[in-house]
């Protein structure tokens, strides 16, 4: 009788330890599957929006964003940095949540999308404007700014360029931080409109990696403007990888 009950229980605990690996094996299927399935949609996104990117006008500096603002009329500008994926348009909403789940044409992602801090300007008239977006493997969103990390990297790729409706910037990428999310300097963009000395003196104090000549230019600009790029990552707990660049204005032809 003994022996009866150890088979069942060694029986049991066999079907116990068969029906938890079966559930775990299938729980890691599904989170292979739904996560290639996230990049695959935040593919297809920026290959759709790829073909609507604007071109800039030569002669008056801007570029026309018709068709993008038929799709999302909080669409306020491009974003593009040189050698990397780093391509899309950038966003507005009502608060700084708005696009953090939500991609261009209003559909819920959790790749989201490009943004600009619900603080500054959509025309980009501010001294410091600050763009958000989630880091993704495989190059998607901002994925590509740990890139900026790398020294070597840092200093052979510092251009770029913002578009806008109006006018364009050429960008001039002058500083790589690692900071924590609540890092004033950074993510409180409203208090460097007067002035962005205080920024700057920042980053010449805490960047990894400098161009202190660029950041020579700008305190000579009459009107200097830096762009800052933001996004996750792992280094430390609510680490944030920041690019800051300079911000001119496109020359139109003559």
């Amino acid at each position: 009788m003994t022996r009866t009950v150890i088979r069942v229980c060694d029986s049991l605990m066999t079907l116990c330890i068969s029906l938890v690996l079966l559930v775990s094996g299938a729980y890691s299927a599904y989170a292979l599957w739904d996560n290639s399935q996230v990049y695959a949609s935040a593919e297809n996104v920026q290959a759709d929006l790829l073909k609507l990117k604007p071109v800039i006008d030569e002669k008056s500096g801007g570029a026309s964003f018709e068709e993008l603002l038929a799709i999302n009329e909080d669409v306020c500008g491009w974003i593009s940095l040189d050698n990397t994926e780093i391509e899309y348009p950038i966003l507005q909403g009502e608060n700084i949540l708005s696009y953090i789940n939500t991609d261009v044409y209003g559909e819920f992602a959790l790749a989201g999308s490009i943004f600009l801090d619900t603080v500054n300007d959509r025309a980009f008239t501010d001294a410091y404007s600050l763009i958000y977006g989630h880091h993704m493997e495989n190059h998607r969103m901002f994925g590509d700014l740990d890139l900026y990390e790398d020294e070597k990297f840092f200093n052979e790729n510092t251009t770029g360029t913002l578009i806008l409706p109006d006018r364009s910037y050429e960008l001039e990428i002058f500083a790589c931080l690692l900071v924590k999310s609540s890092e004033d300097a950074i993510f409180s963009p409203g208090q460097w409109q007067a002035d962005i000395d205080g920024l700057l003196d920042f980053a010449g104090r805490e960047a990894l990696h400098l161009h202190e000549d660029t950041i020579a230019r700008l305190r000579e600009d009459e009107n200097p403007q830096v762009l800052g790029l933001s996004t996750c990552s792992s280094e430390f707990t609510d680490a944030r990888t920041v690019i800051l660049a300079r911000m001119v204005p496109h020359s139109p032809e003559k």
